[in-house]
C-alpha cells in the first residue's frame, strides 16, 4: 500500500499518532462482549486493535482500492468482517447488532458528519457508546450550551426581558446541531488532536468524542416534532422567541407568550439561550 494516494473527494485522511489511537481505543471501553461498527477504517490500524479486544468488528469501506488490502490484511480474523459500501446507503438493520453491546468507533470523512450522526442516533438499531473522530469546530458545536447569562427564568417576563437580549450578544449559545445530538446522547470531548496526527495533513484541526446515549429510548414522533419546532426558531436565531415561535407551533402571539412564561421562559429570549430541558417542557405542553 506505499503507493496508495488517499482520494480528497473521499476525505481521507489517515491517523497516524499511536497516541491518539490508543486514547481511541480506552475511550470506547471494549469488551469481548462488545460489536463494534468501524467506519472509515483506513488502512486496518485502528481495525486491527479493535479486533483484539472486541467479540466483532464489522468494517464498512467505500474506496474499493482499499478493500482487498484490508480482506487481505484480516483474512486470519475471523471476528473481523469487511463491508464495501457508503455507510449513508447502508441498512445497518442486516447486521444483526446485540443491543446492549453494539459501539460505533468512525473516523469519518468531515463532509458527512451531520448526515452520518442524523442517521446514527435516529434511524439505526440503539447503540451502546459512539467514539468519533469529527473536526475540531463540529465538536465544540455539539458540546454548545446556553450561554452563562442565560435569561432569568421568571414569570415576570418584564423583569428578564433585558437578560435575554444580553445573553443573545455575549455568547452563541446552543445551535440546531447541539440540541439535535444532546437530545438523544450525552457529548463530551476525549481530547483535541493535531493536524499532524494525520497524513495526508487535513486542512482543520479534529477532536475525538464520546456520544453515551440517554438511558431512555426517544419516541421518534415527539423527535420529529421537536426538530420540526427548533429548526424554525433557529433559521431566526438571532429574532426573539415571540417572534418565531407562534408560527412554528400554530399559536397566536399571546398565546405563545403565554405559553412560555407559564413554562418560565422569557418570551424575549432567543432560541440559543434555551435548554435541552426547555424544548422538552414545551413538547409536554404541546402534545
Amino acid at each position: 500500500m506505499e503507493s496508495y494516494v488517499p482520494k480528497k473527494s473521499l476525505g481521507q485522511n489517515f491517523l497516524i499518532n499511536s497516541g491518539v489511537l490508543h486514547k481511541i481505543l480506552s475511550s470506547a471501553e471494549i469488551s469481548k462482549d462488545d460489536v463494534i461498527l468501524e467506519v472509515g477504517p483506513g488502512k486496518g490500524t485502528l481495525t486491527e486493535e479493535l479486533a483484539k479486544k472486541a467479540g466483532r468488528v464489522i468494517v464498512v469501506e467505500k474506496d474499493r482500492r482499499l478493500i482487498d488490502f484490508l480482506k487481505e490484511k484480516f483474512i486470519d480474523y475471523k471476528n473481523v468482517e469487511i463491508i464495501e459500501g457508503d455507510v449513508l446507503m447502508l441498512d445497518i438493520s442486516n447486521f444483526n447488532f446485540h443491543i446492549s453491546s453494539y459501539k460505533v468507533v468512525a473516523n469519518i470523512p468531515y463532509y458527512i458528519t451531520s448526515h452520518f450522526l442524523r442517521m446514527m442516533l435516529e434511524d439505526w438499531p440503539r447503540l451502546s457508546l459512539a467514539v468519533l473522530m469529527v473536526q475540531k469546530e463540529v465538536a465544540q458545536r455539539m458540546m454548545a450550551k446556553p450561554p452563562e447569562m442565560n435569561p432569568v427564568r421568571s414569570k415576570t417576563p418584564g423583569a428578564s426581558a433585558g437578560h435575554a437580549r444580553r445573553a443573545g450578544r455575549t455568547s452563541s449559545g446552543m445551535n440546531l446541531l447541539a440540541l439535535s445530538v444532546q437530545y438523544y446522547a450525552d457529548v463530551e470531548k476525549v481530547m483535541d488532536v493535531s493536524r499532524g496526527s494525520f497524513r495526508p495533513m487535513p486542512k482543520v484541526e479534529s477532536a475525538v468524542i464520546r456520544l453515551n446515549p440517554k438511558s431512555e429510548a426517544r419516541n421518534p414522533k415527539e423527535a420529529e416534532m421537536l426538530f420540526g419546532i427548533a429548526k424554525k426558531c433557529f433559521a431566526g436565531k438571532r429574532k426573539q422567541l415571540i417572534t418565531t415561535l407562534p408560527a412554528a407551533i400554530e399559536k397566536s402571539g399571546e398565546e405563545t407568550r403565554a405559553l412560555l412564561i407559564k413554562l418560565n421562559v422569557d418570551p424575549m429570549a432567543r432560541p440559543e439561550t434555551l435548554r435541552l430541558e426547555d424544548w422538552l417542557n414545551l413538547l409536554k405542553e404541546l402534545q
